[in-house]
């Protein structure tokens, strides 16, 4: 009988074999206090969660290199691992009641969700959606349900999702809405405080955003308001004592996001505003579902700011600041009494502790340390910083020097974040800390686009890849050499997704800047990429084409911001690292890279990983990747 062999994604006569790697390995050299695996190796623990009474708690831990649920009470010093997964990190769990959890994973990072049930004893697993190729994500937990979620699924059409009421018992799905309208797709479910489906968005002429409502689940949808999907009116919740009013957070009518009351049945805004920030947009509200009251907003400038609605909350975060004060503080979870939390500590150079906080005894209890094998006293500050584009526009980033060192004419990985709409933030990342602990500078910027800072601002990306997006990088590169803090001549480029994108671009269209490249699942082709998006991507095809380019409309546009197409240019050394089953970012973006460069004649380093998406996940994987890249900056940037 023929021995059956697996089509391998891509092309796989083009990765490189492994002695490419192990020489980039060796490298990186050893003798440093930590090790790359002391960077990136999972916590022991992390992620806790409190069951709906307070009474245990659980949190991801790994076993056999995995990301698994186990469960413990407070007090104790035994914990119990329920779940045995072995091939790949659970990707997110909760609990439904004290006996039940549920969790999510994937396969080989293809991102098709399926949702899972166990006990707390870890009995009675169960798949409750056993779905191939379809993929499933939490409208509502539905806390005062014990036998009921709702999620959302597109398994009647991969291109549209539908909402579901689901048995977690018996595993029964109850079809609450049809989503099967592909001209007007239904992109958000939302529920009321009764966990009532009565609120969704719908896409409308692929470039506008309307808001649906209904008073009850046996009425149809009615549209409310349409807005271009520039302008964004984002229901939070619902309002505790109008049926008809909902929290948003909006832009509507001005430049910056500010959250206030929204009536859906008027379709009018209903103010005052409840808060706003001249500088950056305010997403986040926070609530007490048992007080029925609004507690805090978060927002972020140059780091994470709290402001208080609420002095009950705001006396409990008095209360933990005392004690914990000079780390940033995060309530991630508390039972349904709320007088039980799990508190999380973190700073740019530790990744913290989890404590438990007993409201009724004042008692706050250390869980955990996050990572207690780095100290935090040998890692390096992470520090806001502004500069200048060529345009007078103001951009904001951050600048990781090595510790103890000058900061004058320093080797520097220039790393541009990914999406590319998003944006960094302080705080602890495991790569910038890598990097800085072997003598790099890291930089990393809010190019134009990125969000949070304004509708004007993030417009101004629009169909700007590789243009004044990659402007705002190149200019920011030259003010770190103006500082006298970049050697001009120790300059490369990192980044993942849009990152890797820029990384690409940066090469290309500004190919005596930098010494070398790392393209971690990046695009390559502005074309082909617009094409092999996941299915569930489809619908927002016409606010991608308004963003990045349309492929007919503008076609000179993408063609000359498409790297592949400009090989001839690239001159300097480029790793590229690529997940197979990538869905957003298709395996072939990264071939066509290596194929076209390496018809040249120009030998590139590319590290494909079949059991992995969107970024590499497995301990193992991201050990050898990030050796390797350490090697090879290490070789061009540090000779």
């Amino acid at each position: 009988m023929a021995e059956h062999k697996t089509q391998l994604p891509g092309d796989p006569t083009l990765p490189s074999p492994p002695e490419v790697f192990e020489a980039f390995i060796k490298l990186a050299g050893e003798g440093h206090k930590y090790a790359v695996e002391d960077f990136f190796r999972k916590p022991e623990r992390s992620r806790y969660q409190l069951s709906p009474s307070g009474k245990y708690f659980s949190f991801l831990g790994p076993w056999k290199r995995r990301l698994n649920i186990f469960v413990q009470e407070p007090g104790s010093e035994e914990a119990v691992r329920i779940t045995s997964i072995e091939d790949r990190d659970i990707s997110w769990y909760f609990w439904k009641t004290d006996d039940t959890l549920l969790f999510a994973r994937d396969r080989g990072g293809d991102e098709n969700f399926h949702l899972y049930a166990i006990e707390r004893d870890g009995s009675n697993l169960r798949e409750l959606t056993p779905f191939e190729g379809v993929r499933v994500d939490l409208v509502d937990d539905l806390e005062d349900f014990d036998d009921e979620v709702i999620i959302q699924m597109n398994k009647n059409n991969p291109h549209l999702f539908d909402p579901y009421r689901l048995n977690i018992k018996t595993g029964e799905l109850t079809q609450l809405a049809e989503n099967n309208n592909l001209a007007e797709p239904i992109d958000n479910w939302m529920t009321d405080h009764q966990g009532r489906l009565r609120a969704a968005t719908k896409l409308v002429g692929g470039t506008n955003t309307c808001l649906l409502y209904r008073r009850t689940e046996e009425e149809d949808f009615k549209e409310v308001i349409t807005t271009d999907f520039r302008v964004s009116i984002v229901p939070l919740f619902f309002d505790f004592e109008n049926d008809d009013r909902v929290f948003v957070s909006t832009n509507l009518g001005r430049d910056k996001s500010v959250i206030t009351r929204f009536n859906l049945a008027t379709g009018l805004e209903e103010g005052p505003v409840i808060f706003e920030h001249p500088e950056v947009d305010v997403s986040s509200l926070a609530y007490s579902r048992k007080r029925k009251v609004l507690t805090a907003i978060t927002y972020l400038t140059d780091k994470r700011h709290l402001h208080f609605l609420d002095a009950e909350t705001k006396a409990i975060y008095k209360r933990l600041e005392a004690e914990l004060g000079e780390y940033e503080i995060v309530v991630v979870d508390h039972n349904r009494d709320e007088d039980k939390f799990m508190v999380r500590t973190y700073s740019d150079r530790s990744l913290g502790a989890y404590f438990f906080f007993d409201k009724n005894t004042d008692e706050l209890l250390k869980i955990a340390e996050v990572s207690p094998w780095l100290d935090e006293a040998d890692m390096a500050e992470m520090k806001p910083v502004q500069y200048q584009t060529r345009d007078g526009l103001t951009i904001h980033g951050y600048l990781t020097l090595p510790k103890d060192h000058d900061g004058k004419k320093l080797p520097v990985v220039v790393n541009p974040h990914g999406g590319p709409w998003v944006r960094d933030a302080w705080g602890y990342n495991p790569e910038v800390q890598l990097l800085a602990s072997r003598g790099f500078a890291v930089f990393q910027m809010n190019y134009r686009g990125s969000t949070g800072y304004g509708r004007k601002f993030w417009e101004i990306s629009f169909k700007q890849w590789g243009r004044k997006m990659q402007d705002d990088i190149t200019d920011g590169v030259k003010w770190l050499v103006d500082e006298g803090i970049a050697n001009p001549d120790r300059v490369g480029i990192y980044g993942g997704s849009y990152g890797g994108y820029a990384t690409l671009a940066g090469l290309t269209f500004t190919p005596d800047l930098y010494a070398c490249g790392v393209d971690y699942v990046g695009v390559s082709n502005l074309f082909t990429f617009l094409t092999t998006i996941p299915p569930y991507w489809k619908p927002y095809l016409e606010m991608m084409y308004e963003m990045v380019g349309h492929p007919e409309k503008d076609k000179e546009i993408l063609e000359a911001a498409s790297p592949v197409f400009h090989i001839d240019r690239i001159k300097a050394p480029l790793f590229v690292a690529q997940g197979a089953n990538d869905p957003r970012v298709n395996i072939d973006e990264s071939d066509q890279i290596v194929r076209a460069l390496r018809q040249r004649g120009i030998d590139v380093p590319y590290m494909v990983k079949y059991d992995e998406g969107h970024g590499f996940h497995n301990e193992e994987n991201q050990f050898e990747f990030y050796k390797a890249m350490l090697g090879f900056l290490v070789k061009y940037l540090k000779g």
